[in-house]
């Protein structure tokens, strides 16, 4: 009997099936993980017949179906076989086939919609708020709305009267909302 239990890291699977490429992916996207193909549910290893063209094949499906590389790796509980597959967490999201997974808890998400926009910003170390906005300047927003907001951030003492002087395009710049040539969601 295995050790351990399934969780968030950890998968067991008597077989291969290609639908557990999606569980890679997920790994992928998360903190990695592990499947080990050839065990049961409990993690007693039951062997698998085909385990050298497992391990042959799994590294090449991996590499053309989501462009990554993963440990894969033959092991040995005499007399049976198995396959252990290590994931890393990538810095970059990973997509299988055109879709984006990722682990929560023992099971695999597809992520989609704003779920998706914001763990393909968080891989990149932004929020939301943080992302830049095309084709949006300074001078598109009512300068109005700079005044008011001028007058409250010295009212309340967030900022002084020097802080908040000067264009709107500096004071955007003091706070921060400028990245490069963009402003910021957040603006």
């Amino acid at each position: 009997m295995g050790l351990y239990m399934e969780n968030q890291n950890t998968e067991w699977k008597e077989s291969w099936h290609d639908e557990y490429l999606k569980s890679i992916c997920g790994f992928a996207n998360a903190q990695g993980g592990t499947i080990e193909i050839g065990k049961n549910n409990k993690g007693t290893v039951v062997g698998l017949v085909n385990a050298q063209r497992l391990l042959e094949e799994l590294p090449q499906k991996i590499r053309a179906t989501m462009g990554i590389v993963v440990d894969v790796n033959l092991r040995r509980k005499k007399p049976l076989e198995y396959i252990v597959v290590k994931v890393k967490a990538y810095p970059n999201a990973i997509s299988y086939r055109g879709k984006y997974y990722l682990r929560s808890g023992s099971t695999n998400q597809q992520v989609t919609g704003f779920a998706l926009d914001e763990m393909i910003l968080r891989k990149y170390g932004r929020t939301w708020d943080s992302s830049p906005v095309p084709r949006i300047k300074p001078k598109d927003f009512y300068h109005d709305a700079f005044d008011i907001f001028r007058k409250k951030a010295v009212s309340s003492e967030r900022l002084t009267p020097e802080d908040v002087a000067g264009s709107d395009e500096k004071l955007l710049q003091a706070l921060k909302l400028v990245d490069g040539k963009y402003l910021l969601k957040a603006a």
